[in-house]
């Protein structure tokens, strides 16, 4: 299902914890959105990122904000002061992506409520990271919020997703089915239940129906975007959502060498000998 677009009406405040300097917009019609724009030094592949791996997490799923298409006009921003804004803004006209702002949400803490989670929602969202070679989920940075009536896990910022599709031309098979070494680091890790079960329960949900889905739903006008001074990656939207799906597909295929590096990575967590503790006289 496509994505609502709401015209954005408001600039209301920037969140500088991130590198490309998102911020909360007011929408015609919409309410509030915390707001990755095209603009900014990640470029469209970020926004691409963004809405492919939220479209995968909720098909497992998994709680994601929101989306939205976020349409800047010609006029919006042109009173902001500030001229690093300004110049993102000027290079975002046109469509944006949009998460539901999440009034009074705070970020995961593992210490805090780590025991809230459920392990097998912690697997999961594991075996979705590594699928999508996803760097960005660390105890530093965990891009993780806890929310809601009950509180629940929410994931959000999936921008640094998928770095594969920055080199188009240098993706072979071996780097489709390369395990992810990074994975040690995520958040959820030392969480995570058991992660091979987690992946018979969730590999076959995402079926090429489904990856036709989620790709369906990004726009063309994100697939096509490029740099200045370079042409798109592709002839065409269609043709690129046909490389993202065959990506998918190939990662999909067992056995899965992510998968086990996941797991080997939580083994070696899992027995690793505690730190001597470091005495000061």
């Amino acid at each position: 299902m496509p994505f609502p677009t709401y015209r954005a009406t408001t600039y209301l405040t920037p969140l500088r914890e991130g590198g490309s300097l998102p911020a909360v917009l007011d929408t015609e019609g919409g309410g509030l959105f915390v707001t990755k724009f095209r603009g900014a030094g990640q470029g469209a592949k970020a926004l691409v990122a963004e809405l492919i791996v939220a479209g995968l997490a909720a098909r497992l799923g998994l709680s994601v904000p929101e989306h939205a298409i976020v349409h800047l006009d010609e006029r919006f921003g042109r009173s902001e002061p500030d001229p690093e804004i300004q110049d993102i803004l000027n290079g975002s006209r046109g469509p944006n992506v949009g998460l539901r702002y999440l009034d009074g949400a705070f970020t995961f803490d593992a210490v805090a409520v780590g025991d809230l989670l459920d392990p097998a929602e912690a697997a999961a969202v594991v075996w979705l990271d590594a699928l999508t070679t996803n760097i960005d989920r660390t105890p530093r940075n965990p891009n993780l919020l806890w929310w809601g009536d009950p509180a629940r896990l929410w994931l959000i910022d999936h921008g640094a997703a998928l770095y594969f599709h920055h080199d188009w031309e240098g993706l072979t098979l071996e780097r489709v089915r390369t395990p992810f070494a990074a994975i040690k680091d995520h958040v959820l890790l030392p969480l995570a239940g058991d992660l091979d079960d987690a992946d018979a329960r969730l590999a076959p949900r995402l079926s090429e129906g489904v990856l036709t889905e989620v790709l369906a739903d990004v726009p063309a006008a994100l697939l096509m975007d490029a740099p200045a001074g370079r042409a798109p990656a592709f002839e065409s939207a269609e043709a690129n959502r046909a490389a993202y799906l065959e990506y998918f597909e190939g990662r999909l295929v067992e056995p899965r060498p992510w998968v086990a590096e996941a797991v080997r990575a939580q083994h070696a967590l899992r027995t690793r000998p505690p730190r001597p503790l470091d005495y000061r006289r």
